[in-house]
């Protein structure tokens, strides 16, 4: 199974948390990631993203389907996450998540580990790979990728 966590790309600030839509920089910052993940991302990948409209609006550049899930949402824990996805075992190919930092910082970290968060920058990607093995999963990961790489 391919797990790729994508913080949303920069926002707009603003009282209405998910409200706040991208910047002209942040959309610009999304669709370079999106048009790297598109050369890369299996035909079948679901595309889950967090109802805040930075996080629809990050997902929207990749012009795949996406499904919003509520418990994505900012605040979303490990567990939501990880659920949410199917980690690691879940019958998708493939799950893309657009969601938000700390919380993807931290379900990257529990992948790898670590205590605490990871710090995943504004429309950041971190590519996962589950192996199943004789002797349990193996995880790999396959790539980190920011805009500013691109």
């Amino acid at each position: 199974m391919e797990l790729i966590l994508w913080r949303h790309a920069e926002a707009e600030d603003g009282i209405d948390d998910l409200a706040r839509e991208l910047t002209p920089r942040g959309r610009k910052q999304a669709a370079k990631v999106a048009a790297w993940l598109n050369t890369r991302l299996p035909g079948k990948c679901r595309v889950l993203a967090s109802p805040a409209a930075r996080a629809q609006q990050t997902a929207q550049a990749l012009n795949r389907d996406i499904e919003t899930v509520p418990r994505l949402a900012p605040g979303a824990g490990v567990r939501d996450i990880l659920e949410a996805a199917g980690w690691p075992d879940g019958n998708d190919e493939c799950v893309l998540i657009a969601g938000h930092q700390p919380d993807l910082g931290e379900a990257a970290a529990h992948l790898l580990g670590a205590q605490g968060s990871l710090s995943l920058k504004k429309a950041g990607a971190w590519w996962f790979s589950s192996r199943g093995r004789a002797a349990g999963n193996a995880l790999v990961l396959r790539a980190v990728i920011a805009p500013d790489l691109l």
